[in-house]
């Protein structure tokens, strides 16, 4: 029993690359980044990249992905179905940005358009992708008001240590930005923690008790609902011992938010090209650690249906 590693890349991949296309469309778009040809077919390219491949991977997780058009159809009621359109449309204005920026050269005039609508499909898709989680009542963990700020800040984060990367690899780089990504992280830090911190405080007022309507006594499940595992006992039922939970954290703090931080630090002492391998090494251990506080994110969720297995 694991939480899925096809949502854990999903969730970690698409976050930064709508990090990245949102910051490229806002930044590029207003002459902040100049129309470099190579610059755009790598930023786009990557932002692009990363935006599919989540999706790409997200479709493995499902029993019958051949089937994964018809979640287009509830968006209605469904998060996860906005999330689809949304994530669909936004390929519509970055692919017109990217062919402004790439093939005709330019970042002004209609691509400017282009590119801050791309930044808006791109907030928007991360808004659904968090509201997914974040409207689940039976997951304490997950309905909380942490979880769409935190999706939103994660991915402003990863977005702009890979945009620091591109700007430091091509020599461009500015002190300003640098300051706005090691921010971004600090600020990622401290959200996490507060989320913690709330998580492990949590009362959970729902027992089998209240949730079968039962008094006069303490309600035990004498066997399981049914002979076989199903899917929320291995993806929303997963137990995981205190001291991995801790030693977890720790790794997650490190990778994510400490070293990050301590890379872009020592990038304002240093000049090109020690500067871009410091700021390409902070991308590549941040992307590695935010694995792994994805992977924390789905392990310490809690289902209530889990009540009824004893738990």
């Amino acid at each position: 029993m694991h939480p899925a590693l096809s949502v854990v890349f999903f969730t970690t991949a698409t976050g930064a690359g709508y990090g990245l296309l949102a910051l490229l469309g806002v930044l590029a778009g207003q002459g902040f980044v100049p129309p470099d040809f190579w610059l755009g077919l790598v930023g786009m390219g990557l932002a692009l990249g990363l935006i599919s491949a989540g999706l790409l991977s997200s479709a493995g997780h499902l029993g019958r992905p051949e089937r994964a058009w018809r979640a287009f159809s509830q968006w209605r009621s469904s998060w996860l179905s906005r999330e689809g359109v949304a994530s669909v449309a936004t390929f519509v204005p970055a692919g017109l940005f990217a062919i402004g920026w790439v093939v005709l050269g330019r970042t002004n005039g209609w691509v400017t358009v282009a590119g801050l609508l791309a930044a808006v499909g791109a907030v928007a898709t991360v808004c659904t992708t968090g509201m997914i989680y974040a409207s689940l009542k039976p997951i304490a963990q997950w309905h909380s008001r942490f979880t769409l700020p935190g999706y939103l800040i994660f991915s402003a984060m990863s977005g702009s240590m890979l945009l620091n990367t591109l700007l430091q690899g091509f020599g461009i780089g500015s002190n300003t930005f640098l300051a706005v990504s090691a921010l971004l992280t600090l600020l990622g830090w401290g959200w996490k923690l507060a989320t913690w911190r709330y998580n492990d405080r949590l009362e959970i007022p729902t027992t089998a008790n209240t949730a079968t309507g039962l008094a006069g006594g303490t309600v035990r499940s004498l066997e399981w609902p049914h002979t076989e595992e199903n899917y929320l006992l291995k993806e929303m039922g997963f137990r995981i011992a205190r001291k991995h939970k801790a030693r977890l954290r720790q790794i997650t703090q490190v990778l994510a938010f400490a070293l990050p931080v301590l890379l872009l630090v020592a990038v304002f002492a240093l000049p090109w090209p020690y500067a871009a391998v410091l700021s390409t090494l902070a991308a590549i251990v941040q992307f590695a650690g935010m694995l792994v506080e994805r992977w924390l994110f789905f392990a310490e969720a809690k289902h209530t249906v889990t009540l009824y297995y004893g738990r």
